[in-house]
C-alpha cells in the first residue's frame, strides 16, 4: 500500500518529502486553489522516508488510513506529476496553516 498525503498538506506545502523520495513518486501542485502535494501510488515503494520528514506530519502510511486523501493522491497524481518540483521551505518554519503544529 502506498502511503498518502493528507489534508494536513492542503494549503501548507513543506516539499521537503519529494526530496527524500527515492522514487520521486511526491508531486505538488495545486488542488482547490491551495497548494498540496500528492504521492502517486503507483510508484511509492512504502519506504517511509517521506512520512518522517515532514514537519506537521501531513502523511500516513497506508490508503486505509485515509481513503479519501488516497483517491484524492491517485487521481491528481496523473496531472501534477509533470508540474516543476517545489521550492521547500525550512522545517523549522512555522506552520502557515491553523491547526498544524511542528512535530
Amino acid at each position: 500500500m502506498a502511503y498518502v498525503i493528507t489534508e494536513k498538506c492542503h494549503g501548507e506545502r513543506y516539499g521537503l518529502c519529494a526530496g527524500v523520495c527515492p522514487t520521486e513518486a511526491i508531486y505538488p501542485g495545486t488542488y482547490q486553489g491551495k497548494d498540496f502535494m500528492v504521492i502517486d501510488p503507483g510508484t511509492c515503494i512504502s519506504c517511509g522516508a517521506c512520512a518522517a520528514e515532514c514537519p506537521v506530519g501531513s502523511i500516513v502510511e497506508s490508503e486505509d488510513m485515509d481513503p479519501t486523501y488516497a483517491k484524492i493522491n491517485a487521481d491528481l497524481s496523473v496531472q501534477f506529476k509533470s508540474n516543476a518540483k517545489a521550492t521547500p521551505r525550512s522545517k523549522d518554519e512555522a506552520p502557515k496553516k491553523p491547526g498544524n503544529t511542528l512535530k
